[in-house]
């Protein structure tokens, strides 16, 4: 479904992503794993269009996407949350997710995009009780419940989610990871980034460790779980109490 080759994209004259290349088959949960500043946020930035590669490809459906601008990324079927969520505290619950549905109001009846609101409920209990409260006033746990439901409202058929559970309580992790893997199974395909290596490679079918801009290895999640070097350095303690 999508596929990325030898992209290469800078900031300036810093080199931010150097020849990567992966892909994302459909109907799959694809982790990337790395340390701060590896390059996962600017690989999903160049993804959505936000900065643009200085060479490669990135293809979606078989079909050239590193050209566009972020809207026409969005109305291709891909859609982003952000690291920091990056709502709308202002605005209501409702107001925010309905805004995740902009570019479809003009193209589809109205009551298919309220369908998708209840789905969002459905997946997310909580936002229906706080609908009509401002998402300011939201916790930090169902602010990452709104910025996923947001996307959501999109009817993305690829879903990128960067680091979902950074700054959340533990069981609040779990509540949101399960939401990922409940979406996944109604068919929607995803890329995660994700610091939580244990938690990422859990979910994910497949994986790929970003170094300095670089991928320096790839493979099944049970064969990276497996890999001395990815214990040691993504796994650490975590890795031994998850074995024990």
């Amino acid at each position: 479904m999508l596929t990325v080759r030898n992209l290469n994209t800078y900031y300036g004259p810093v080199w931010a992503l150097k020849n990567v290349s992966l892909h994302v088959g459909q109907g799959e949960i694809v982790c990337l794993i790395g340390a701060n500043g590896a390059g996962k946020s600017t690989l999903m930035f160049s993804v959505m269009g936000v900065v643009k590669p200085r060479s490669g490809e990135i293809l979606f459906e078989g079909e050239p996407i590193h050209h566009l601008d972020t809207p026409d990324v969005v109305g291709k079927g891909l859609s982003l949350v952000p690291e920091g969520r990056q709502i709308f505290y202002p605005l209501t619950v409702e107001e925010n997710l309905e805004l995740g549905a902009y570019q479809r109001f003009k193209k589809e009846p109205k009551e298919r995009i309220l369908a998708d609101l209840e789905r969002v409920y459905e997946l997310f209990p909580r936002l229906k009780e706080r609908r009509r409260q401002l998402a300011g006033t939201l916790s930090g746990g169902e602010q990452q419940m709104l910025a996923i439901g947001r996307a959501f409202m999109a009817r993305p058929k690829l879903l990128m989610l960067d680091e979902p559970s950074l700054g959340l309580a533990p069981k609040l992790v779990d509540v949101i990871m399960e939401a990922i893997a409940t979406l996944n199974q109604k068919g929607l395909t995803i890329l995660l980034v994700e610091q939580n290596a244990r938690k990422a490679l859990s979910l994910a079918h497949r994986g790929y460790v970003l170094e300095t801009g670089r991928i320096i290895l790839q493979g099944r999640t049970e064969e990276l779980l497996a890999d001395e070097d990815v214990r040691r350095a993504y796994l650490g303690k975590e890795y031994r109490q998850f074995t024990d």
